[in-house]
């Protein structure tokens, strides 16, 4: 299985590094959020699973000829206490390390769920006090802040959007409508569940560029993504100017308003904990949004988009083939 080993470690180096750097400089992103969205997630999965991977494989070599026999002969170990001479400090150092690494991950994505979980809950109750139903429609209420400011808060069936009275006296009613139907495409598609995979990856290897360049691009991809709900019932110039307006609220907006639990803003400079935009990225965001509006390009070409599908496709199966097929042909 030596092969194996070094090929997933290859793959997951060259997913660490070159692969997010050269996709975060790309423009056709922005002209294709969705297909770049799995494109992103593609990279994070198969990254991950080709370190972890790699690790398992090499550390399992000495004591299988494929990956179940070793996985067998491992459980044969640890459970019934069978010789382990054949295994060396280095292959011992490589199966916990594997172990370690996914322990950390999976706990890293249940307490930056926990986070936002009780982030989500605070703010409910914040919003029981100081908020007050919209006229807007069920689902929408207002808060007494003189900045502009719109969020969404998802939470299921408590899924709720805030507004202030200063965003309302602020825009005009076609600027209004603009703003909610950008919040609400937030909700109805689970933009929160990204955010929250991609912010605990970035917290579990903060020191990795891929995490990093991921969080921000995938922010900006899903303010995209709602802007483009938008305009299929609102037109840019209304659009650009809500987001102008409401953009310039963020240095204003109430610090518990940040706390929207990981999920999507449109208005707010960032996020706690559960690990969203800082100030500088939601600048660079609105202002990728608006030259993205201004200056419109083509979605990309149909054969293009499945090019880039069947990458994200065989980026996930190629790992998968290097630690499945082995034990398979064995």
């Amino acid at each position: 299985m030596f092969w194996a080993s070094y090929l997933l470690a290859v793959l997951a180096i060259v997913l660490a590094w070159p692969v997010p750097i050269l996709l975060s400089k790309a423009q056709w992103p922005a002209r294709s959020p969705f297909t770049a969205m799995l494109l992103w997630q593609a990279i994070a999965l198969a990254g991950g699973l080709s370190m972890i991977g790699a690790m398992l494989v090499y550390g399992l070599e000495p004591i299988g000829d494929n990956l179940l026999a070793g996985l067998r002969a491992l459980a044969g170990m640890v459970l019934f206490n069978a010789p382990t001479t054949a295994l060396g400090f280095w292959h011992i150092f490589a199966l916990s390390a594997a172990a370690l690494l996914t322990a950390h991950l999976v706990f890293t994505l249940l307490l930056t769920y926990y986070k936002i979980e009780r982030q989500r809950r605070r703010h409910r109750e914040l919003l029981a006090l100081l908020a007050s139903p919209s006229a807007e429609g069920t689902g929408t209420l207002v808060i007494n802040h003189d900045s502009p400011v719109a969020y969404c808060l998802p939470g299921g069936a408590r899924s709720v959007t805030v507004l202030s009275d200063g965003l309302m006296a602020a825009l005009e009613p076609a600027e209004l409508r603009a703003v909610l139907i950008h919040e609400n495409a937030h909700l109805s598609q689970r933009h929160h569940l990204l955010l929250w995979a991609f912010a605990a990856w970035r917290q579990a290897l903060p020191w990795l560029p891929t995490t990093r360049l991921a969080q921000e691009s995938v922010n900006s991809l899903i303010e995209m993504l709602a802007d483009d709900v938008a305009l299929k019932t609102e037109s840019k110039a209304t659009l650009i100017k809500a987001i102008a307006i409401v953009a310039s609220g963020s240095a204003g907006a109430p610090r518990d308003a940040e706390l929207q639990s990981g999920g999507p803003s449109l208005a707010l400079a960032g996020i706690d904990s559960s690990g969203g935009t800082s100030g500088s990225d939601s600048a660079r965001t609105t202002a990728s949004r608006v030259s993205r509006l201004l200056s419109p390009k083509p979605q990309l070409p149909s054969p293009v988009r499945s090019l880039v599908l069947a990458g994200c496709v065989l980026l996930l199966a190629l790992p998968t083939a290097l630690l499945m097929v082995p034990g398979l042909l064995g």
